[in-house]
C-alpha cells in the first residue's frame, strides 16, 4: 500500500494503539495520528517515518501532541502498517499507561561510545524502571539505532551484557534504498549517529522472537581480504570480491543488485548456528559493502531462500498458540521486502502482516538477544493479561 495515497487510519487492539498517515505534511499527519492513537494516557509512542517526511517537524509536533508519553522514533526503509507494507508514510504506535510503563535511555554520540558507560546506564534505566512498576514482572527492551552508524555489533553486545536476562530486540533506522540520511527520535528531538534504548514494563504477556526463512545452499566462500571496520569485503576467494561473487551465482557482476543480494545471501556459522551476512551495495571500485561485520578468513555459505509468505504464516501461526497476540511490533530487514517485491509475494506478505496485526519498519539491520543480525525479521508480540482475551 502506498502511503501518499492512503487516508488516515487506525487499527485498536485490544492493548496497544496503532495508526497511520502520509508523511507528506508533517502537521496533518500529527493531527492524524494523535486524534487516532485515542483519549487517555499513553505510556509511550513510537514513530516509524518515511524518509519523504519531515522527522523533526513530525517529531517535535508529537511532543506537543502527546507529553504525557515517552517518545521514540526512527527513519525507515519502508513502513509496516494495519495494512502490510507501506511507502511514505508515518506509523504510530501507542501503548496505554493502564497496561504500559517506560523508560528510555538515549545514546547521543555512538562514535564516542563507551561500552561500559552504556552497560551502566542501561542498569541505572532498567532499576529506575523497575521502582516504578514492582508489581509488573512482565519487560522486554527495544532498541532503535542509526543504520548508518555501523556501530550496532558493539552497542547490542554493550546493551545486552548490562540487561542479562531481558529479552532484548531492535532495528536499524533506515532510509528506503539511498544508504545517505538516517536518523533515530527520543523524547521529539532527531538525532543522527545515535540510538535509543526503550525499557518496557507492562502487566501483559511478551514473547521475543527473530525468524529468517533461509536455508543453506552448501557452495562456500572464504573472504580473503577485508576492511573490517567499515564492512568491506575486498577478495573472496583470492578474487575481486564483487566479482568472485558474481561468478558464483552465474551472474554478470554489472548485474547486482538489491534483489540479487535479497535473492542470494551469505550465511556464517557461530556457535552451531547459521547467521546472515547481508550485503548492501557494490562499492564503484568493486568491493562488496556489508550491513553487519565481517573480517578475513570468515568462510561464507550462500543461502537458499524458501518462500517467504508460507514461512511467515508459519512462524505467525507459531507465535499464536496458546493465544493470539494483541500486536506484534517488528523490526523487518529491507532485503526481505526487496525479496517479496520481486518475487510477487508482497501481496501475500503484507496480508500476513496485517492478519496477524504487526506494524513497525524496514531495517538496515536487526538485533537480537545481543547479536546484530540481517535479513530477519526481530520482534515483540504482545498478549493480553492472563485471564483476559484478546
Amino acid at each position: 500500500m502506498d502511503g501518499e495515497d492512503a487516508p488516515f487510519g487506525a487499527v485498536e487492539a485490544a492493548l496497544v494503539r496503532t495508526a497511520y498517515a502520509p508523511a507528506s505534511d508533517a502537521a496533518a499527519a500529527v493531527s492524524a495520528l494523535d486524534a487516532a492513537l485515542g483519549p487517555g494516557p499513553l505510556a509511550l509512542v513510537t514513530l516509524f517515518v518515511s524518509p519523504l517526511g519531515d522527522f523533526d517537524r513530525i517529531a517535535a509536533a508529537m511532543r506537543v501532541a502527546r507529553p504525557e508519553a515517552k517518545l521514540v522514533g526512527c527513519t525507515t526503509a519502508g513502513e509496516i502498517g494495519p495494512e502490510g507494507y507501506m511507502s511514505g508514510a508515518v506509523v504510530a504506535v501507542g501503548f496505554p499507561a493502564q497496561d504500559f510503563e517506560a523508560e528510555t535511555l538515549l545514546i547521543p554520540d555512538l562514535g564516542a561510545l563507551d561500552r561500559q558507560d552504556v552497560s551502566a546506564a542501561a542498569l541505572r534505566t532498567r532499576a529506575a524502571l523497575s521502582l516504578r512498576r514492582p508489581d509488573w514482572t512482565e519487560e522486554c527492551a527495544f532498541l532503535l539505532v542509526d543504520g548508518l552508524s555501523m556501530k550496532e555489533e558493539a552497542l547490542a553486545a554493550g546493551l545486552s551484557a548490562a540487561l542479562g536476562p531481558t529479552p532484548f530486540f531492535g532495528g536499524s533506522a533506515g532510509d528506503g534504498l539511498s544508504f545517505r540520511h538516517t536518523a533515530v527520535m527520543a523524547g521529539g528531538y532527531v538525532r543522527s549517529n545515535a540510538a535509543v534504548l526503550t525499557l518496557i514494563r507492562t502487566r501483559c504477556r511478551l514473547r521475543t522472537f527473530r525468524l529468517d526463512h533461509l536455508k543453506p545452499a552448501g557452495t562456500r566462500m572464504v573472504v580473503t581480504c577485508a576492511d573490517p571496520a567499515r564492512r568491506v569485503v575486498r577478495e573472496i576467494n583470492a578474487e575481486p570480491a564483487a566479482r568472485e561473487y558474481a561468478r558464483i551465482l552465474g551472474k554478470d557482476p554489472e548485474q547486482l543488485s538489491p534483489f540479487i543480494f535479497a535473492a542470494h545471501p551469505v550465511l556464517v556459522r557461530i556457535g552451531g548456528q547459521h547467521h546472515v551476512r547481508a550485503i548492501r551495495q557494490v562499492a564503484p571500485n568493486g568491493d562488496l559493502v556489508f550491513f553487519s561485520a565481517i573480517d578475513e578468513g570468515l568462510v561464507l555459505t550462500l543461502a537458499e531462500p524458501t518462500d517467504i509468505a508460507t514461512h511467515l504464516e508459519r512462524e505467525f501461526a507459531s507465535l499464536a498458540e496458546g493465544g493470539e497476540p494483541a500486536a506484534i511490533l517488528a523490526c523487518d530487514c529491507i532485503l526481505r521486502r526487496v525479496e517479496a517485491e520481486q518475487t510477487q509475494a508482497v501481496g501475500a506478505v503484507s496480508r500476513a502482516l496485517a492478519r496477524r496485526r504487526v506494524v513497525g519498519f524496514n531495517t538496515y539491520g536487526e538485533q537480537f538477544g545481543g547479536a546484530h543480525v540481517n535479513q530477519t525479521l526481530t520482534g515483540l508480540a504482545i498478549y493480553p493479561p492472563e485471564g483476559m482475551g484478546p
